[in-house]
This record gives C-alpha cells, sequence and structure tokens, in this order.
C-alpha cells in the first residue's frame, strides 16, 4: 500500500470514528432529555470571577482566568464545571418541580495532574443538567430514582450502538447502589480507587453514595466542593450523603470508569456546615452565596456527565484522545502510535 493510500484510509477511518461519536452523543441527549423532562438550553463559557458561580472543585485548581477589554477591572474565568450557574438559571426561568435544563459544557481544566493517563484531559466536555424538586423530596429513593433514569438512558443509547455498528454492550440490566462507608467497612486496607476496582468489576455498574465527607476511618472516598452537593446529610446509621458518583467497568481498560458525578443539591442550612467544615465561610459573602442563603435560589438535583467519557465507553476505545481533541505529552502520542491508537 502506498503512503497516500495508507493517509487516505486513516483519514476514512477518522471521519467513520467522528460519524460514530456524533451518533453516540445524539442518541444519548435525546434519551437524558426525555427520562429527566430536560430542556435544552444555552450555557457560559466563563464567568466573573467574584460572583460565586464558579465550581471550585477539590479548591486547588486554578481556572483560565483573562480580562475583557473596555469591560472595567473585572476578572473572568472559564468555567471548571456549571454546577451552580445551573441552579440561578432554573430560578430566573422560574422553573416548577420536575422541570429542568440541560446544557452541553465547554471547560479547560489546565491543572489537570495526570495527562499520562488514557482517561484524562485538559479540555472536559460533559452534559450539565439541574432539575428543580420538592425540598421534600431531599432523600435517597428520590437520589436513587434519577440514577435509574440516567442509567437507562446509557443503557438504551448501548443497545442502539449495539444495533448500528455491531459493538457488543457489556453494562448489566441494573445499576447497583453503595456507600462509600460500607466500601470502607468491607475493604479496610484498600485505597478508594482499589475499592471502586473491586465492587465495580463485580457489579458492573454502581452509584458510589456519599462522595466528599470523612470517612469512618478518618479520609475522604474523593474531593467535593462544599457548596453544590450535599455530601454530609444523615441518610441512615453511619450512612451520609445525598450525593455520589456512575462508575461502570471498563473492559477495555480493565478498571472502574467514572461516568458521573451528580447529586441533590445543599439547601441553605447543609452548605452553611459544610463551608464551615471546608473552612470556606468567607464565600457566603459572594452573591451566588447571598442568594442561596436568603432562599432566592430553588432546591434541585443535578450533575455532569462526560461525553467524551461515555463516547469512549461505548464505542470500546482506548484513549480519551481517540474521541476527542486535545493536547497530550509527546510520550503519550509516542505510545498511542506504537500501540496503532490513532488519536483526533
Amino acid at each position: 500500500m502506498s503512503t497516500s493510500t495508507l493517509e487516505k484510509t486513516k483519514t476514512v477511518n477518522l471521519l467513520e470514528s467522528e460519524k460514530e461519536i456524533t451518533y453516540v452523543k445524539k442518541i444519548f441527549g435525546k434519551k437524558l432529555e426525555s427520562y429527566l423532562n430536560l430542556t435544552k438550553v444555552s450555557s457560559p463559557l466563563f464567568t466573573s470571577a467574584d460572583s460565586g458561580v464558579q465550581d471550585n472543585l477539590n479548591g486547588t485548581e486554578n481556572a483560565v482566568s483573562f480580562k475583557i477589554k473596555n469591560n472595567g477591572s473585572n476578572n473572568y474565568e472559564i468555567v471548571h464545571s456549571l454546577a451552580k450557574w445551573k441552579r440561578s438559571a432554573l430560578g430566573r426561568f422560574n422553573a416548577e418541580p420536575g422541570q429542568g435544563i440541560l446544557t452541553n459544557m465547554k471547560a479547560l481544566r489546565p491543572d489537570e495532574p495526570d495527562l499520562t493517563s488514557s482517561i484524562h484531559s485538559v479540555y472536559v466536555d460533559q452534559w450539565d443538567w439541574e432539575k428543580v424538586m420538592e425540598p421534600t423530596d431531599r432523600n435517597l429513593d428520590f437520589l436513587k430514582e434519577n440514577v435509574r433514569k440516567i442509567f437507562q438512558s446509557l443503557k438504551g443509547t448501548e443497545e442502539r450502538v449495539t444495533e448500528e455498528f455491531g459493538i457488543i454492550g457489556t453494562l448489566p440490566e441494573e445499576i447497583s447502589f453503595v456507600h462509600t462507608e460500607e466500601l470502607v467497612e468491607k475493604w479496610p486496607d484498600k485505597t478508594p480507587r482499589e475499592r471502586e476496582d473491586l465492587i465495580t468489576k463485580s457489579r458492573g455498574a454502581v452509584f458510589i453514595i456519599g462522595i466528599g465527607g470523612v470517612l469512618p476511618d478518618g479520609s475522604i472516598h474523593d474531593g467535593r466542593a462544599p457548596d453544590y452537593d450535599d455530601w454530609t446529610s444523615e441518610t441512615s446509621v453511619g450512612r451520609h450523603g445525598l450525593n455520589g458518583d456512575i462508575m461502570v467497568w471498563n473492559h477495555v481498560l480493565g478498571r472502574a470508569f467514572e461516568l458521573s458525578s451528580m447529586g441533590i443539591r445543599v439547601d441553605s442550612k447543609t452548605m452553611l456546615k459544610q463551608l464551615e467544615i471546608r473552612n470556606e465561610m468567607a464565600r457566603c459573602d459572594l452573591n451566588w452565596h447571598t442568594k442561596l442563603i436568603i432562599g432566592d435560589l430553588p432546591q434541585t438535583i443535578g450533575g455532569g456527565i462526560g461525553q467524551s467519557r461515555l463516547v469512549m465507553f461505548l464505542l470500546h476505545k482506548h484513549h480519551i484522545g481517540e474521541v476527542q481533541v486535545s493536547e497530550w505529552p509527546e510520550n503519550v502520542l509516542t505510545a498511542c502510535k506504537e500501540k496503532g491508537i490513532e488519536l483526533l
């Protein structure tokens, strides 16, 4: 085969991959809108740094910041996620309980520590969704109900991918639920990552409840910001949190694979408690936080679902760069090339 023919073949393969990527995003997005009763909306790429809307993630990541010419001295930041913006938007839309919004969130996280990993990228794309709920629905049953709807969307999309491209699905019929405290009790000598692998491999798909709070052994399963998900509310004796992660077993990579972080959002009381735990009470003076404290924001449930992660999983890809365009260290590019993995 000539060099020109080989390059043409690669181009055709990449174009076919792009068609598959577009198909998965279209099908899953539609199913998510239907199952959760969401309306597609526009959303910002950046916010004012002093608004309080920025998602501070674990509190250590630096946002990409800039100033806008002829617009005063304000600093603006590329969003990390839209966790808090969506709640404000639902208030402005006068949404009723049961109504929600869905948006395509695009973010930059330049402090991503592990770009040698096949599942991390500086560029983050996700379905960001949020739905108004009744304050009386602040319970595990309501959380699980919404998790199951997301899993139905995922399972249904997997079935369509099998029909369209012949890629055999690996998801179980139902998603399981487990608390972080249970994982510590079951595997006290393992790390959080090892626990995720063990439970997800055995069940295929699992929602890990209560991520962010201090566990009985004094550790934290994983970090969570104190001002969007509720990770402290007691749900039963020894169990805490109304949030969690959707994990699936990735047969291609042989590891647990996080697809979504979500949860019931904090009310005023819970936010103040979590801000105090994290020594972040100064945030109470920010505009967004003030609105929540005085009751100007609706009670919501919401989360983000990684678009590239989900597509990568359903199309059985080895590297996230096969489904999105980003920048990678030279050693990653070399390793992928040696393995015959074509990045976009």
